[in-house]
């Protein structure tokens, strides 16, 4: 599959603020979730309730915006109602899209909902042209979101293979695990974001000073130290820094963010048609840099130049301050 037209920008939003800056900012379409544990950003504060959706779906669509609804999470066997409701839900406030992993609600959408299009979320974790086209003919599903693990060439060549529309992370939070497969949350705080839709509860985190600094700590863990004075990062598991030996270092990933925006031309001649932004944990201000510096990017890259100026642009809200193209250039090897 290729894709001739104009590529679609597909922008987060955890609040109806943030959607509504994310629609101004020249977002082609925005992802949200409902207020529980269906999505896989269910933190206090974020999220919307159905009536919420509601409006935020009618002001996207006033601005020539689509929204597509994040119920992403893996339903519970024998309590699988919360899921079956955020479906119905998300179909009566007009949803252009429900992003689904979970089976039961990827059959539930396509049985009872079929005008509501369906797009296989990251979590589904699919990779490769088996797996797809079983989505496709079991559900009718149109688009899936990439796990972040293919470079550009396999994209490239798994869009030649299969049917269906597919979606790119192009900045933000990269994770090292597969999507849709992380232990890690589970194992220290007994929470899954792939479950509960919450990766290291904030509950669970704490900032412990003493003489040598800051200790980052989740459910009792010291996942990182801090010398006196040194900014203190969010303690995620997978982003901790632990001792080897007589060695200490970020065992798992380092503390950096992806950012593909100079390689936008490329995903276009993989034949992506989505590009994807993540934060909906984020607040309305990085969500309307972002998306302003995205938009300048992908209309560039509809006239065939990169923007090659959004790696200084965006460097500011990186994690740790630094970026990475991950595997979408796997210089290593």
């Amino acid at each position: 599959m290729t894709t001739s037209g104009r590529m679609e920008l597909v922008c987060p939003a955890g609040t109806p603020s943030a959607l509504r800056a994310a629609v101004q900012a020249g977002a082609d379409s925005i992802y949200c979730g409902f207020r529980d544990e269906t999505n896989a950003r269910n933190f206090p504060g974020l999220n919307f309730s159905p009536q919420e959706m509601a409006e935020g779906i009618r002001f996207a669509h006033a601005h020539g915006s689509k929204v597509l609804v994040a119920i992403n999470t893996f339903a519970r066997a024998g309590d699988t109602d919360p899921w079956r409701r955020a479906a119905d839900t998300a179909a009566a406030c007009g949803a252009d899209a429900v992003i689904a992993a979970d089976i039961a609600v990827l059959d539930h959408m396509a049985t009872q909902h079929p005008g509501t299009r369906l797009h296989l979320s990251v979590q589904a974790a699919a990779a490769t042209p088996e797996s797809i086209g079983f989505y496709a003919d079991a559900f009718n599903v149109r688009r899936v979101v990439l796990p972040r693990v293919l470079s550009v060439q396999e994209i490239a060549a798994l869009n030649r293979l299969i049917k269906v529309e597919t979606e790119a992370f192009v900045f933000g939070g990269l994770c090292v695990m597969i999507e849709g497969r992380c232990y890690l949350s589970s194992y220290a705080a007994g929470r899954s974001p792939n479950l509960n839709g919450v990766c290291s509860p904030p509950e669970m985190v704490s900032y412990d000073e003493d003489r040598e600094g800051t200790a980052a700590r989740l459910a009792g863990f010291t996942i990182d130290r801090y010398a006196p004075g040194e900014p203190a990062g969010y303690p995620t598991l997978c982003k901790g820094r632990f001792k080897a030996g007589d060695k200490a270092g970020y065992l798992f990933e380092d503390p950096v963010s992806l950012n593909a925006g100079s390689m936008i031309v490329a995903f276009k001649a993989a034949g992506v048609t989505a590009l994807k932004i993540e934060g909906r944990q984020r607040g309305k201000g990085y969500v309307t840099e972002v998306v302003r510096a995205f938009r300048k990017a992908v209309d560039a890259a509809e006239q065939g130049h990169d923007a090659t100026e959004i790696d200084n642009i965006l460097a500011g809200l990186s994690e740790g301050g630094r970026q990475t193209t991950g595997a979408y250039r796997k210089i290593w090897r």
